[in-house]
């Protein structure tokens, strides 16, 4: 059986947190707000979780901007399964690194104008 992983969920509370948003929520899926932004961010661990975050993805009841928050080791597995995805929102992957850095990647927005 393979290790298990855990969301980077403080991680992602910590890096929003920092760029001035309000984050509530409990668990993997928060909500990050900022004046008119409202940001649902959802952390995942591996590849096995990355479906299950997936799979309400395209509900079109919540915020047209998404984020998933994972580790550098899965952020391009993440980012070509959203590419994949039929999707109803603009999306982003924060890829956090050991010593709690990270990268921002975003959707291709040519792809999307």
């Amino acid at each position: 059986m393979a290790p298990v992983t855990m969301p980077p969920v403080e991680e992602a509370k910590s890096i929003f947190t920092r760029l001035g948003y309000t984050v509530s929520g409990e668990g993997t899926d928060l909500r990050a707000e900022r004046k008119w932004r409202t940001v649902q961010v959802t952390a995942v661990a591996d590849d096995d979780t990355i479906g299950h975050a997936l799979a309400d993805g395209g509900r079109d009841d919540g915020p047209p901007l998404r984020c998933f928050v994972t580790w550098d080791e899965h952020a391009d597995s993440l980012c070509r399964r959203l590419e994949r995805a039929a999707r109803t929102y603009e999306w982003a992957v924060i890829s956090v690194g050991d010593a709690n850095d990270y990268r921002v990647i975003r959707e291709d927005v040519a792809a999307v104008a």
